[in-house]
């Protein structure tokens, strides 16, 4: 096996927080062993002269495809449903309650491979029923990774991952892919109910309209608490007053630092103005 020496390592690590927020501090085995190939194939005599092309030329293709191999994309449908439960029985009333103008901003941050946002579209579709077709119901699903984005805009998925998916909706939404019994395709409904950008959360958050629910579970995983804190400010300048931030279960916001309401675990909300429910 190749190693990467402390100085190509501390310098890779350096680059990738600043650019990406991902900590790599204390991944050396894990950088070592999933770069084997990449410097194989590439023709790298080793980690140096690979972390010194990474680092000067920024290649997007190259780096989008070191990313992909030291993160994990792992999801699936309906994962922690917990967080489904309550945008059912709290956040979706609560918005089409006091939405005049039938428009949902939700935005699923890290989509991944786009299980995430296509749960919530169910979700959404089937609270509103009928109504579905009056209210702009649209969801910005974003990644770092095209890679997992064209997966996601492909919306093609292994039976399994729709294992929690209740069967009512597997008939509704889902189609079986012709030639193969495990597969499935999500339907043309959901599918026109997301659109997929690529966007790097380090960078400013400067969309047209603040949101009513940012979804972003599972992704500060990888980033030091710096980073995480200047990005859950940066959520809460994003999102309207009275809405929601949604986190992993395994992912904690600093409460002396945030400006958002703890509401239960992985759950919090920007508060309203005074006189406000």
């Amino acid at each position: 096996m190749i190693e990467i020496s402390e100085k190509d390592f501390n310098k890779l690590v350096a680059f990738v927080q600043h650019d990406y927020g991902i900590d790599l501090s204390k991944k050396k085995q894990l950088i070592q062993s999933r770069l084997q190939n990449t410097l194989n194939s590439k023709g790298f005599s080793g980690f140096t002269q690979y972390v010194d092309y990474i680092t000067t030329t920024k290649n997007h293709n190259d780096i989008e495809n070191m990313l992909n191999k030291l993160t994990t994309n792992y999801t699936y449908f309906l994962r922690e449903r917990e967080h489904f439960d309550f945008f059912k029985d709290t956040i979706l009333p609560y918005l089409v309650s006091t939405k005049k103008n039938k428009s949902l901003s939700i935005w699923s941050a890290g989509c991944s491979s786009g299980e995430e946002p296509y749960t919530i579209s169910m979700f959404i579709k089937d609270f509103l029923g009928q109504q579905a077709s009056a209210w702009d119901t649209r969801i910005l699903a974003t990644d770092i990774s095209t890679d997992v984005l064209s997966i996601a805009m492909k919306g093609e998925y292994d039976v399994k991952s729709l294992r929690d998916v209740p069967d009512s909706w597997k008939k509704r939404f889902f189609r079986p892919v012709r030639g193969d019994a495990d597969k499935v395709v999500v339907s043309d409904e959901l599918k026109k109910n997301v659109i997929f950008r690529t966007f790097n959360l380090m960078g400013p958050i400067q969309f047209k309209i603040p949101f009513d629910v940012i979804f972003c579970r599972n992704v500060m995983i990888y980033f030091d608490q710096d980073t995480k804190d200047a990005l859950v400010n940066r959520f809460y300048n994003a999102t309207v007053p009275g809405g929601y931030l949604l986190i992993g279960h395994s992912e904690s916001v600093n409460r002396s630092t945030t400006k958002y309401d703890y509401i239960m675990p992985a759950t919090y909300r920007k508060p309203l103005p005074a006189g406000r429910k």
